[in-house]
């Protein structure tokens, strides 16, 4: 019995050891089964080429060097095109610098030497009596840093980025109080005494008018306070300079004028230059065919020529354009000069004369005002007064420049006009008594 239990024990350890062997590899082959169902292609992504050589996986060393020549690669486009962008922007600097260049070169007012430049793009024409040019220039880009503080005063009292602007000094306080007197009753707020003295901007603190003096100038000073009228008349044209830099249309205005109407009711703006006229009728004001005789020329000796009476630099609009600045700076110039000469008289050659060899016009829009409505005092003496029809006739504005004992005359024409005195203009010649 002893020897039989010894073999059968011995059986069973043999049995159960090759049992757990079974399961062993039972679970190894489950194992390996969940494996290669969830990873068909091994844990680490080999493909058929991949194979141990020396030790080392080559495969990955050729994946890494792959991707760091990529890197490299790609680093090095990216410097590439940093580098053409950069040449790029340079170029365009260069060219934004160049265009500037040119801009403030247009802007020089060179009568030996102008570069066209043409900014519109081609059009084609339309049908017969519909094509219209351009007759209204864009206004110019403000610049408040031109000067700051007339830039601050006009921000107050502009409408619109409109004003009436008058120079004055002591000599013409008395015609100044009936100028401002009368645009106040019109409950105008818009208007702007330029002080060339110090009595003249305590005339204008008394008497609630906004005003403006320049910082000290020893040439424009000097000429303000003791220059004739036709000195101090020629002033304006430096000064009306900043008020467009600035972006504001002026209506310049001589203070022998009398408001009885809003005159920005009745500007057209369409043009540079909106100007009064000296003319005395609808042809002198607005343009005729004036034909000159020549006996001497036979059959040739009539001659056509276009005449037109002169714009009053005494009283116009002008809009804040390139143009309209150029004028101003033409104008500005030839003043400066020792040469005598009458501002309005180089106003309006600067204006009209065309160019010619040797000399370049100005290409400025101009427009004549109403001569009833914006009326010198000749249309008004000579004619209006005498004609029961145009007596009843209400004007924008009387100027007061054909005469030279303008205060009584226009103390005159507020009593016509605005307290409705109606002999009031009648003591008054037509003309001066010399």
């Amino acid at each position: 019995m002893g020897p039989l239990l010894g073999r059968r024990a011995k059986n069973a350890a043999q049995s159960a050891r090759a049992s757990r062997i079974a399961v062993a590899i039972v679970i190894g082959i489950l194992v390996g089964g969940i494996f290669a169902f969830l990873y068909p292609h091994g844990l680490f992504s080999w493909d058929h080429a991949s194979q141990f050589k020396g030790g080392r996986l080559t495969k990955s060393i050729i994946q890494i060097g792959s991707t760091l020549c990529e890197s490299s690669e790609r680093i090095s486009m990216l410097k590439s095109d940093i580098a053409d962008l950069s040449s790029k922007n340079l170029e365009l600097k260069k060219h934004n610098t160049e265009l500037t260049a040119k801009l403030k070169a247009a802007e020089q007012k060179n009568n030996d030497e102008y570069e066209v430049m043409v900014v519109d793009e081609l059009q084609k024409a339309g049908p017969f009596g519909s094509v219209k040019g351009i007759r209204t220039n864009s206004i110019v880009l403000p610049d408040d840093t031109i000067n700051p503080r007339l830039s601050k005063i006009l921000k107050k009292i502009a409408v619109q980025n409109e004003l009436i602007v008058a120079l004055a000094n002591s000599n013409v306080k008395s015609m100044l109080e009936i100028w401002f007197t009368s645009i106040k009753k019109l409950g105008m707020p818009n208007y702007l005494v330029v002080a060339l003295d110090d009595q003249t901007v305590d005339f204008c603190k008394e008497n609630g008018v906004p005003f403006y003096k320049r910082d000290p100038d020893e040439g424009f000073d000097s000429i303000a306070k003791t220059g004739s009228n036709h000195a101090v008349s020629g002033l304006k044209f430096r000064i009306l300079r900043e008020f467009l830099q600035l972006g504001y249309s002026v209506l310049l205005s001589d203070v022998d004028i009398v408001y009885i109407q809003n005159p920005f009711e009745h500007i057209y703006r369409d043009s540079d230059v909106e100007s009064m006229s000296d003319g005395h009728n609808n042809m002198t004001a607005y343009g005729f065919n004036d034909v000159f005789d020549d006996p001497s020329m036979g059959w040739a000796r009539y001659a056509h020529t276009m005449r037109i009476w002169v714009y009053n630099s005494g009283f116009f609009y002008i809009r804040p354009t390139l143009p309209a600045i150029e004028l101003l700076d033409r104008v500005a110039e030839r003043l400066s000069q020792r040469l005598p000469a009458w501002d309005q008289a180089v106003f309006n050659e600067e204006l009209f004369f065309p160019s010619y060899p040797g000399y370049i016009g100005l290409h400025a829009s101009k427009r004549t005002m109403d001569r009833y409505l914006f009326m010198n005092s000749k249309v008004l003496f000579k004619e209006v007064r005498k004609d029961g029809k145009l007596k009843k006739l209400k004007p924008v504005v009387v100027h007061v420049n054909y005469h030279p004992d303008k205060l009584p005359r226009m103390i005159a024409v507020v009593e016509f006009y605005c307290n409705g005195k109606e002999d009031a203009l009648e003591s008054f010649p037509d003309g001066s008594d010399w």
